[in-house]
């Protein structure tokens, strides 16, 4: 099975300039929590998650509409093409931590996007899967391993003076 045979196809994208409040706003409309960030050729150069806006917007002070998509674009970007096998896409979604992929073509132009979602859907039972099906375990370490907690980082904090008593 391939991403293809599974993936969203029509799905809303914004640019580097646009600014969290208009990105926030196509989520709500499209009722999805990630945006493709797409240049002028429609080459998709990174993405933008409600967590993002959340987080710049409370880390930042400023208001949504001042604050542009590329201050929160992340270094890295996973992406997947539409003859991608899905056992592939999944294994990039477990490596990256990630519940979606944006599909692009040979360019990097955007295509759609690959969920979590989509994956479960396709997902079979073990004993009626094929060798290039995703089977509901494949989808259970999946999830399992994408949902895995991050160690807490351990603030400074201040060793008290040691008193003696006599």
């Amino acid at each position: 099975m391939n991403v293809e045979d599974v993936f969203t196809r029509t799905v809303k994208s914004c640019a580097q300039e646009t600014s969290l409040a208009e990105a926030a706003n196509l989520m709500w409309e499209a009722d999805c929590g990630i945006l493709p960030v797409v240049d002028a050729a429609g080459k998709v150069i990174g993405v933008v998650t409600d967590r993002d806006i959340c987080m710049a917007l409370a880390l930042t002070g400023a208001p949504a509409a001042d604050v542009p998509v590329r201050i929160v674009l992340h270094e890295t970007l996973y992406t997947c093409r539409p003859t991608d096998g899905l056992r592939e896409a999944l294994r990039l979604m477990r490596a990256g931590k990630i519940r979606r992929l944006p599909v692009v073509d040979g360019a990097g132009v955007l295509q759609g996007m690959l969920s979590l979602s989509d994956v479960a859907r396709a997902a079979k039972p073990e004993t009626l899967a094929g060798p290039t099906d995703i089977t509901d375990e494949d989808l259970a370490l999946a999830l399992k391993t994408i949902s895995r907690r991050l160690p807490t980082p351990q603030k400074d904090v201040p060793v008290p003076e040691t008193t003696t008593m006599r």
